[in-house]
């Protein structure tokens, strides 16, 4: 009699003890799939593009009720996209380590085109608009802000928004002192070989671009890099042939890289267009400035995939690289008409 006792006992002990284990699994599974929704959730509010600006909407949100003055758009617009990089939903994803940062792919790409396109700006106005001559003295704010907007993209600490908003914060100095007519020594000039030499930053960053979008599906290119200059040498001799493609899984990275470089040269293009108007019409070139924009604007257009396609060149499924490099590379070639224009017209 006691042995059966006994092994009842057991059996209710065994039941119990299994009953116990049951519940916490079941709680983990339950904790798990809650996060796995809530970082998909994130991740899509994350991957959510920042809107594009108009001149009035960067006015209202630089100058703060003051008139506008020459070069105060431009900055502004550097200003106003060096805010959204931080403080746009998620914050800078680049660095984060954790979920839902880390996962989110497409985001990461989009910010690292915009950045690109802001440090190329920021030593611009530190290199020649700012400057009324190869000897005049740099402005402290802009000695600031340039090398700040030029930390690790992808460090996390420090923190590459430690970084960028130490260059928000210069920024916003120089652009006060510009406003304040009590500071004559920060300047900004207007001037046609000052908007080439950026022009000729930007129209390299396009050209790279629509070579690498162009190359989702693979191309034989003959090399070019000495024509023109029968004299011309180069440190490493290449093939007169070479093929080049990007690889599969960098094709979306080079997608959104281009919609966030686009994203950010819309904004300082329309500024461009007020701060230089005087130098674009004398040259009567500002029709050049808003087909840039116009080309730049159709890249923004909506991706209705929730992939990025990589058909064949004329084959059943669409190419999103090849539709972004066809407006990437007619933005290129109207840059280089406008700077034509600005050099001879």
């Amino acid at each position: 009699m006691s042995n059966d006792s006994d092994t009842i006992l057991n059996a209710v002990n065994q039941s119990a003890k299994g009953r116990r284990l049951r519940v916490p699994i079941k709680a983990v599974a339950i904790l798990l799939g809650v996060l796995l929704i809530m970082t998909v959730v994130l991740g899509v509010w994350f991957s959510r593009e920042p809107e594009r600006f108009e001149v009035a909407q960067i006015v209202a949100a630089t100058h703060d009720g003051r008139a506008p003055k020459s070069g105060s758009l431009t900055t502004g617009a550097l200003l106003h996209i060096t805010r959204t990089l931080l403080e746009k939903p998620g914050g800078y994803l680049s660095n984060d380590i954790i979920p839902p940062g880390i996962v989110v792919d497409n985001m990461p790409n989009f910010e690292w085109g915009a950045l690109v396109q802001a440090r190329d700006l920021a030593r611009a106005l530190r290199k020649d608009f700012s400057r009324s001559q190869s000897q005049s003295t740099e402005n402290e704010h802009l000695v600031v802000a340039e090398p700040a907007l030029n930390f690790d993209s992808e460090k996390w600490f420090p923190s590459a928004e430690g970084s960028y908003s130490k260059a928000e914060r210069a920024l916003t100095r120089y652009l006060d002192s510009l406003l304040d007519p009590s500071q004559p020594d920060a300047q900004f000039f207007a001037r046609a070989d000052n908007l080439r030499g950026w022009l000729s930053d930007v129209e390299t960053r396009l050209g790279s671009l629509s070579q690498r979008l162009s190359a989702s599906v693979g191309q034989v290119r003959i090399n070019t890099d000495l024509a023109g200059d029968s004299n011309a040498e180069q440190s490493t001799p290449a093939p007169a042939v070479s093929m080049v493609k990007t690889p599969w899984l960098e094709i979306d990275d080079v997608f959104y890289e281009a919609r966030g470089s686009a994203w950010a040269l819309i904004q300082v293009l329309r500024a461009i267009e007020v701060d230089f108007a005087g130098v674009l019409d004398d040259k009567n070139a500002r029709a050049s400035v808003r087909q840039i924009i116009r080309e730049l604007e159709a890249t923004q257009d909506t991706v209705w995939s929730p992939i990025i396609m990589n058909g064949s060149g004329f084959g059943m499924f669409a190419n999103h690289s090849l539709v972004m490099a066809s407006y990437i590379s007619r933005a290129h070639s109207a840059m280089t008409d406008l700077r034509s224009l600005l050099s001879e017209g």
